[in-house]
């Protein structure tokens, strides 16, 4: 069976998503490299893929997914249903559930600090300072949400590591990474899961591809 195609740029925080979930499938890969300064998900063929212009795009065979989370669950569906607790009802609730919150909660309260003070001062764009405070207000509210649970739980949906907790990966490398990083000092229980997924073999692989920096600094850009 031929390996399975992974379209994007591996900086990508959603490309980390699902390549984390890729290898805690032991599933057979192949990234193709596209260049978004080049356009290329602009070009018709990609558009073909994901008629959004949005990475990533997985292939397998006749099956073509994009929007990561989705890609994520199929994989692990399809090579490591453990992993979204599938055959326990009340299991796989939880994996939904942190998976919701994540992508209401987290993500879109990471991303504009990301943008704003990683990415910004090498594309010239001014920091709006203010966005950045109102996200780190919304992140101090979503902190102890997180501890009070981890407090009880050495993962978010239960003793074993779910996509519910890789699913979280791609944004906080790159905010872990940022000036606000020790925020997460004062919760304990969430540094020591984050510290534990860090540790995990397919995220030590994944992150050797992700620089701090977008690769910004190197001028390795994609």
């Amino acid at each position: 069976m031929a390996p399975m195609k992974l379209y994007g740029w591996v900086v990508s925080p959603w490309m980390g998503r699902v390549r984390v979930c890729l290898e805690e499938a032991g599933a057979e890969y192949e990234i193709v490299p596209m260049s978004r300064c080049g356009g290329d998900h602009r070009r018709p063929e990609h558009l073909a893929r994901n008629p959004f212009g949005e990475i990533p795009v997985l292939e397998d065979g006749d099956v073509t997914l994009y929007q990561s989370r989705a890609i994520a669950r199929y994989v692990l569906r399809k090579y490591k249903p453990e992993l979204l607790k599938e055959g326990d009802l009340e299991g796989s609730a939880m994996v939904d559930m942190w998976m919701e919150v994540e992508a209401h909660h987290v993500e879109p309260t990471l991303w504009p600090i990301i943008r704003h003070c990683i990415i910004g001062p090498y594309v010239g764009r001014p920091r709006d300072q203010a966005v950045v405070d109102e996200c780190l207000g919304k992140l101090r509210a979503v902190l102890p949400v997180y501890e009070a649970r981890l407090s009880v739980s050495k993962y978010l949906a239960g003793d074993d590591v779910t996509t519910a907790d890789l699913c979280h990966f791609g944004f906080m490398r790159y905010f872990m990474a940022s000036e606000y990083a020790g925020i997460v000092d004062a919760y304990p229980h969430v540094k020591a899961w984050w510290d534990t997924l860090l540790a995990r073999p397919s995220v030590k692989k994944v992150i050797a591809g992700m620089p701090p920096d977008f690769g910004y600094a190197s001028g390795n850009i994609p």
